[in-house]
């Protein structure tokens, strides 16, 4: 596997891997993280322009997984409710998501272990009912730190992982 930027004629290869993400996250206790079809192709498009979306491709080329990354300040980790592990620069993980083929097994794990590569502080956040993405979180060492809100006003659990 590697790590190469998104390109816009991967859009609808990504579209695809979010709606697969979405159905998972439904059947597996999750049903409101990613309603309304978020991330919306907008949103897609514009990580695509400013350079901070990423696609992990098997050996032959195919996408497996994709996902934001940033080393910019992200505004709604401003406030906690809690306390982050330090107040370093830090790398963000955002909309990662995986297909659910044998292919991509271990692709998720892959593309945070390069983010990690990239930035030895890194922050990410998820909905409490994620069960399966705290669990892999949890198993790579990122820390929980608290409670964060979106925009939106929603609540989500804030985790951390420095080297």
């Amino acid at each position: 596997m590697k790590i190469r930027k998104s390109i816009l004629a991967d859009l609808e290869q990504i579209e695809a891997i979010y709606e697969g993400a979405r159905a998972f996250m439904r059947d597996s206790g999750n049903p409101s993280q990613w309603k309304n079809n978020h991330p919306p192709q907008e949103i897609v498009e514009a990580d695509i322009k400013n350079g901070d979306s990423y696609v992990c491709v098997s050996d032959d080329g195919e996408i497996l997984a994709v996902f934001f990354f940033t080393t910019k300040p992200d505004p709604t980790y401003t406030e906690i409710n809690g306390a982050w592990l330090n107040n370093k620069p830090y790398g963000v993980i955002h909309r990662i998501a995986r297909k659910s083929t044998p292919a991509a097994k271990g692709a998720g794990r892959f593309c945070i272990e390069w983010c990690f590569r990239q930035i030895q502080n890194l922050r990410i956040d998820t909905h409490e009912d994620n069960a399966p993405m705290l669990v892999m979180l949890n198993r790579l060492g990122f820390v929980r730190c608290g409670i964060i809100k979106l925009e939106n006003g929603e609540d989500r659990v804030a985790l951390q992982k420095i080297f």
